[in-house]
């Protein structure tokens, strides 16, 4: 009898230890964050504010550009200045398909995310051949080649963009004009995007990335073929970016050049920084922070960079990790 209630206090002891492992502050806030994304529609329904759902919904898209880019950035070391390139060509397959009149998305989407992916297999087959300054210099200039390229299409808008006046068709019953669907739609392939990232960083494809960035000459030594795992992860990020684009197309019905300029790529890279490089969620935290910072300081001036600056300054100086690690330092502390 003594033995069996010894057991029942040590398994008692290990449940509480489990328990109290999970209600971490950083487990906590994306609990609550969940929750509040996943009931925000259901809050502008019954109060009828849907810019805040339009704005989430934004929120949502270029989080997952910033999820594809920490998965090449934050988990592979591969930093790069043009990311944004890959919005814009998701953005504009939907966009020229549509002023065509090619409405079907199961016509418009794979083309866009086969452009997407092509275009990053041309660009990491030769930026990966470099590393550091000239890797970053050789993103850049490819996403600036497509830019102007996007201004030299008149047919399609030029500098002014192009005006999208439907948006994908899939089948009758899904209807991507509905805002609360859409939504929801963005959520899920969001949340879908993030669990693709914490199963590829966490399996054997993923430890050869994580290795090639600390000492990629090692791992070539005990045999791997890292150019080729790099291009791979490369490639993937590229399509999840395009598929964030042809959100994006649909969401604004609009497209323009201005979407591919380098500034869009340094925000990405703000929002995968300030949220936590290298961790699975923290480019959702980081995107939902930057984005209503931005919105909020908007309201008061059109200088916004101005009190950003200095705040996303103090962030990479004083938190390495970004929120989540100022998160997991709450729980240390």
């Amino acid at each position: 009898m003594h033995r069996f209630a010894l057991h029942r206090v040590w398994d008692t002891r290990g449940e509480a230890e489990k328990m109290t492992a999970l209600l971490t502050p950083r487990n906590v806030l994306l609990a609550v964050l969940l929750a509040f994304l996943a009931l925000l529609p259901v809050y502008s329904t019954l109060t009828g504010n849907y810019f805040l759902m339009s704005l989430f919904t934004r929120i949502l898209i270029l989080a997952m550009a910033a999820v594809s880019l920490n998965l090449i950035m934050g988990f592979g070391g591969m930093v790069s200045f043009g990311h944004a390139a890959y919005l814009g060509i998701g953005g504009y397959a939907v966009g020229i398909l549509a002023k065509e009149g090619i409405n079907s998305a199961f016509v418009q989407w794979p083309v866009a995310l086969l452009a997407s992916g092509l275009f990053a297999l041309g660009v990491g087959a030769l930026c990966l051949r470099t590393r550091g300054v000239y890797f970053i210099m050789i993103t850049l200039a490819f996403a600036q080649m497509v830019y102007y390229v996007a201004i030299g299409l008149d047919r399609y808008g030029g500098d002014d963009g192009l005006t999208i006046h439907k948006r994908s068709q899939f089948f009758d019953s899904v209807n991507l004009s509905n805002r609360a669907f859409f939504y929801y739609l963005c959520f899920a392939l969001l949340l879908l995007a993030v669990y693709v990232v914490w199963r590829l960083v966490n399996s054997r494809f993923g430890m050869v990335i994580q290795g090639a960035r600390s000492n990629e000459r090692r791992m070539r030594a005990i045999g791997f073929p890292v150019f080729r795992y790099k291009l791979v992860c490369f490639v993937i990020s590229g399509v999840m970016c395009g598929l964030a684009g042809i959100l994006l197309a649909n969401h604004t019905d609009f497209i323009s050049p201005a979407l591919m300029f380098w500034t869009r790529s340094g925000d990405l890279m703000v929002m995968a920084v300030l949220g936590g490089m290298g961790t699975v969620f923290g480019p959702v935290i980081g995107s939902i922070a930057f984005l209503l910072l931005e919105e909020g300081l908007s309201q008061f001036t059109e200088f916004q960079g101005i009190i950003l600056g200095p705040m996303l300054l103090a962030v990479a100086l004083y938190a390495r990790g970004g929120i989540d690690g100022i998160l997991m330092g709450l729980r240390r502390g």
